[in-house]
C-alpha cells in the first residue's frame, strides 16, 4: 500500500491478504477465526487518518503487527475450545492446501494449542512465516532474547508431544494425580509427575500478585504448585475440561480464581500455564462455571 491505497498492484493486495489470513490461521488455528482478525486488522487501518497512514513506511510490517497483536489477544480468552487439525472447532473450514500450509505437518497445527499464547506466536512467526527477529520480538511484544528463548521452549516442547503423544485418557489420568497430589500436599507424588525440566508459568496480568517469571525444575513447579494452591476454607479444586483437554479449576467462595492447562508428553507434566488474571477469568465466571458443583 502506498499514500493512494489504489496505487497498487491487485496482485500486491492479494499476497498481502493472503499473508494475513496465513499468519492469524497458523496462530488460532482457525480460518474462519483467521478471516475476522484480518477484517478487523483492515478496519483499524482505514481508521487512521490519511496523514496518519502516510506515516507509515511499511504498511504490509504494520499490518502483520497489528494482526500478530489481535491474535495475542484473542489466545489469551480462557476457555478456547481445541482448534487446529487435531480438533477443528464446528463450522470451521478444512485445513487449505496452500504452500505454506503444505510445507508444515497437520499434527503441528493441532499440537500448537498446547503453547502459551506467547511461545505460540514467536513460533509462528519464527519457524513458520520466517520472520526477522526484530518483527517478531514487535509483534509478541518482548525483548529479542527473550522471543528466542519462546521459540526454544515452543519446539521443545512440540518435539516432546510428537515423540511421546498423550491419548486424551492418559492426559486425564495424570491430571487427575496432579490434582490429588495438590489436594493431599503430596510433594513426592507432584515431583514423580513432572519432568525434570519441566516450565510453569503464572499469568497474574500485574493484577494479582503472581510469579512474574516462568519456574523450571520438577521441585522447583512442585513447590510452587503447592504453596499456590496449599489448602484453605473455600477453596476447591476441580478437573474440568480447559481448552478441549482436562484441565483444573481453582475455585474460591465459588468464584474461578484460577485455571491450570498442563502440556503433558507419555505420562508427565512439561508444562503448566497458571491463569491468575481476574481479566482473563471473568468469561469462566460470566458464564456460570463459578457456581458449578465441585466434580473430580
Amino acid at each position: 500500500m502506498d499514500q493512494d491505497d489504489h496505487a497498487v498492484p491487485l496482485t500486491e493486495l492479494l499476497d498481502e491478504r493472503r499473508q494475513l489470513l496465513d499468519v492469524a490461521h497458523w496462530m488460532l488455528g482457525s480460518r474462519t477465526e483467521a478471516e475476522s482478525v484480518v477484517d478487523e486488522t483492515y478496519r483499524r487501518w482505514y481508521g487512521l487518518s490519511g496523514p496518519a497512514r502516510a506515516r507509515i513506511a511499511g504498511p504490509r510490517a504494520w499490518l502483520v503487527r497489528v494482526t500478530g497483536g489481535i491474535c495475542l489477544d484473542r489466545l489469551a480468552v480462557p476457555g478456547r475450545g481445541p482448534v487446529g487439525a487435531a480438533g477443528v472447532r464446528p463450522g470451521t473450514e478444512a485445513v487449505p492446501a496452500d504452500a505454506v500450509l503444505e510445507e508444515v505437518d497437520e499434527v503441528l497445527l493441532g499440537a500448537l494449542d498446547s503453547l502459551s499464547p506467547e511461545e505460540r506466536a514467536a513460533f509462528v512467526l519464527n519457524d513458520v512465516f520466517g520472520m526477522a527477529p526484530g518483527a517478531v520480538s514487535g509483534i509478541v511484544g518482548q525483548p529479542e532474547q527473550e522471543c528466542a528463548e519462546l521459540v526454544h521452549r515452543a519446539r521443545r516442547s512440540l518435539r516432546a508431544r510428537r515423540l511421546q503423544p498423550t491419548p486424551p485418557r492418559q492426559h486425564d489420568l495424570v491430571v487427575r494425580a496432579v490434582r490429588q497430589a495438590c489436594l493431599t500436599q503430596d510433594a513426592a507424588l507432584l515431583t514423580s509427575l513432572l519432568a525434570r525440566d519441566v516450565t510453569a508459568y503464572f499469568d497474574g496480568g500485574g493484577k494479582v500478585r503472581a510469579l512474574d517469571t516462568p519456574v523450571r525444575g520438577s521441585l522447583q513447579v512442585a513447590h510452587s504448585l503447592l504453596t499456590l494452591l496449599a489448602g484453605c476454607p473455600n477453596t476447591a479444586l476441580q478437573a474440568r475440561s480447559v481448552n478441549g483437554r482436562t484441565g483444573l479449576v481453582v475455585r474460591y467462595d465459588h468464584e474461578v480464581a484460577a485455571v491450570i492447562c498442563l502440556d503433558i508428553a507419555g505420562r508427565q507434566v512439561i508444562q503448566v500455564w497458571t491463569i491468575l488474571n481476574p481479566d482473563k477469568l471473568r468469561s469462566w465466571n460470566r458464564r456460570g462455571d463459578a457456581s458449578s458443583p465441585p466434580g473430580g
